[in-house]
């Protein structure tokens, strides 16, 4: 299936690592000019050389979008370059503990500056154009906590409770334009540090260290999860690719749960 991605220039925020960096690589594979995001020189150059060593478009960009000053830092470098972006994935955002009586509201403001304004600072850069050139796909990435948050963790769970409504009023903003606006919301993703953590509970209940084995019987016992695994990257990332594609033009102010069913939500 052509996904009509071919010289789509696409930042992809927090590609350096995870699930932003299978994004990036799937973006690339589709034929997408890749800008791959990290927040310090040293982090994207990697994931962007082996981008381009298999023979795809990838270039390393840089910038704290936590801040407003690291934010214009990233577009300058994207205006000097390829000097506009096409799809716009917000993936870059943190997961912090904390409970709630002892999380502090400096807590809660720099969690929502992480998991909300570090997007809206690059939708306010980058939409503008978009609309003018009569195409854009801006894409969020959320979680299945959106709308079954938990007890734990609460600033969390708000912020990114914050993302469907964001979605659905900003697609309002570029009605018509030919710019689409959605929310990918996971469940667990089992990047590299999600094994680990899961592999140490495991040990201390007695399951073993074999990951099948392991998150089988997380995903039953732990999470209600039907589909009886976790998340790979790569199929997170085949959803985005999907969306940022041409294909998807009718897809628009959509929370996308992919989850396996573990939200246990019918809306």
């Amino acid at each position: 299936m052509d996904l009509g991605l071919s010289d789509r220039v696409a930042l992809v925020t927090g590609s350096h690592r995870g699930t932003g960096s299978a994004i990036a690589r799937t973006l690339a594979r589709e034929g997408a000019r890749v800008l791959v995001h990290g927040f310090e020189p040293g982090q994207p150059e990697p994931i962007a050389e082996s981008i381009r060593a298999q023979g795809f478009h990838a270039e390393a960009v840089t910038g704290d979008i936590v801040s407003d000053a690291g934010a214009d830092a990233l577009i300058d470098q994207i205006e000097a370059g390829p000097g506009h972006v096409d799809i716009l994935v917000n993936n870059y955002g943190s997961a912090e503990g904390g409970d709630w009586m002892a999380t502090s509201t400096t807590e809660w403001i720099g969690i929502y500056q992480k998991n909300v304004l570090s997007g809206v600072r690059l939708v306010q850069a980058f939409a503008p154009g978009m609309k003018e050139r009569g195409f854009g796909r801006i894409i969020w990435l959320g979680t299945v906590g959106s709308t079954r948050p938990g007890n734990r963790m609460p600033h969390y769970y708000a912020s990114k409770a914050a993302l469907p409504n964001i979605c659905v009023s900003l697609a309002k903003e570029l009605a018509g334009s030919g710019v689409t606006v959605n929310l990918v919301s996971p469940g667990i993703i089992a990047t590299a540090e999600v094994k680990e953590s899961f592999l140490r509970r495991a040990e201390r209940r007695g399951w073993g260290s074999d990951w099948e084995t392991v998150q089988r019987k997380a995903a039953g016992e732990m999470l209600a999860n039907p589909a009886g695994r976790f998340a790979e990257t790569d199929e997170v990332a085949d959803l985005v690719a999907f969306v940022a594609s041409e294909r998807a033009g009718y897809i628009n102010a959509t929370n996308l749960r992919i989850d396996g069913g573990a939200s246990d939500c019918a809306l």
